[in-house]
């Protein structure tokens, strides 16, 4: 049976975008960052640029060089060793991961996979204390490599792990410890997604590779996504597949909860809801409502998102609740998404080249946390029409292999 979507009480419908503007070249949005006083959109080929937009207005203000092929990761890194200011930090399929000083429009440091020549990275991170990056490469041959550089050392890798994962390595993410000295959270465990199924938590100052895996968990199918689900007494991780099944584990990697995020949908006289593909899941700093602090964004293939909670993690079939919805912005799958918390909008990115900016305001302690379980939810009212592009196939669109087929879209119904 399909967990259940409830509406929240105070359920928010947004229809239009504060600004909106576009890629200057006919290119997806893949990933977003946040800047002090900008957001960074990287684009995919045949630009393979980022691009500096102001805050308020959109306006494009800067262009940084990008990776010579298509960029695979953009975050911002809020500490960096000879940084006294928030910078950001891309991987790339050229093989380098790169720190970017703004000033100059070039990157600062620049690390590179191997003596003679490069290897494709798909994802990267730095650490906490801002010493130590790492990234993830495809597979070739029998190896898929995690690789650990210490930034003032950035031409030759510090140590590699080509054990912990068989296949591409889609993320990895330092445990980072957002509440200051209020815990003692581990510091420097790294987590670690792949093709081959597995998620892992390694130690990323551990030079023997059979002494440095702590925890593995076995999805059972290609892992799209992972990420930390921060907690001040115990951290869980989060996960989706390539199926678009999400999946919740213990710090231990112990699954949690493991359900088609498909599968919660609403269906009543006001409103139809139907998820087409998760977009990403962000972990609050403190919780948001009684039982969990993951915001799980979710879209359809008409281009509309939509909010997400769950009551409990542990429990596949716990009822799950839509708090938010924002429609008529997009047309096409949401590549990418960002919350910016300070100033209470939301930034979506998606295939169709568009960058738009939404009212979000905060949901800590807000009333629409409330659920009214007395709406009716119920799937004969209208059937979900129209599944996502799989993660593969977006792949071989990224890369300029294949034309988008309209008919593989699908639509949604917006309303009842």
């Amino acid at each position: 049976m399909a967990a259940q979507l409830l509406e929240a009480a105070d359920l928010d419908e947004i229809t239009n975008p504060i600004n909106s503007t576009s890629l200057s070249s006919e290119a997806y949005v893949l990933a977003l960052a946040n800047l002090p006083s900008s957001y960074a959109a990287a684009a995919s080929a045949p630009s393979n640029r980022i691009d500096i937009y102001d805050k308020e207005s959109l306006r494009g203000i800067q262009t940084l060089a990008g990776h010579e092929v298509a960029v695979t990761s953009l975050s911002t890194v809020d500490l960096f060793v000879g940084s006294n200011q928030p910078c950001l930090i891309s991987s790339g399929k050229d093989g380098l991961v790169s720190i970017w000083d703004q000033r100059s429009g070039a990157p600062s440091v620049q690390m590179t996979t191997y003596e003679g020549g490069n290897r494709p990275l798909l994802c990267c991170d730095v650490s906490m204390d801002g010493t130590l990056v790492a990234a993830g490469t495809d597979l070739q041959g029998d190896d898929a490599i995690i690789l650990y550089w210490d930034v003032r050392k950035p031409n030759v890798p510090l140590r590699k792990h080509t054990y912990v994962h068989s296949d591409d390595i889609t993320a990895v993410h330092f445990l980072k410890n957002p509440y200051g000295a209020v815990t003692a959270l581990p510091q420097d465990l790294l987590l670690s997604a792949s093709s081959d199924g597995l998620i892992s938590i390694s130690n990323a100052h551990e030079d023997d590779e059979d002494e440095s895996v702590l925890h593995v968990g076995n999805f059972g199918c290609s892992v799209a996504q992972a990420g930390w689900i921060y907690d001040p007494d115990s951290p869980r991780i989060w996960a989706s597949s390539d199926m678009e099944t999400f999946s919740v584990w213990s710090q231990e990697l112990d699954q949690l909860q493991n359900l088609d995020i498909r599968g919660p949908s609403v269906h009543t006289q006001k409103r139809t809801w139907v998820t087409d593909y998760l977009i990403t899941s962000l972990s609050n700093k403190q919780p948001w409502n009684d039982h969990s602090n993951l915001m799980v964004y979710v879209g359809s293939n008409e281009g509309d998102v939509a909010l997400l909670s769950c009551s409990d993690h542990s429990d596949s079939d716990a009822p799950w609740t839509l708090h938010r919805v924002w429609t008529h912005g997009h047309e096409g799958i949401i590549r990418s998404l960002l919350y910016d918390e300070e100033n209470h909008v939301l930034l979506t990115g998606g295939e169709d080249g568009r960058l738009n900016l939404w009212s979000s305001p905060s949901m800590a302690g807000d009333s629409s946390m409330n659920v009214d379980e007395s709406i009716p939810s119920t799937s004969s009212a209208r059937p979900a029409v129209g599944r996502s592009l799989s993660r593969s196939l977006k792949r071989e669109l990224e890369d300029g292999d294949m034309d988008i087929d309209d008919e593989m879209q699908g639509k949604k119904a917006r309303k009842g």
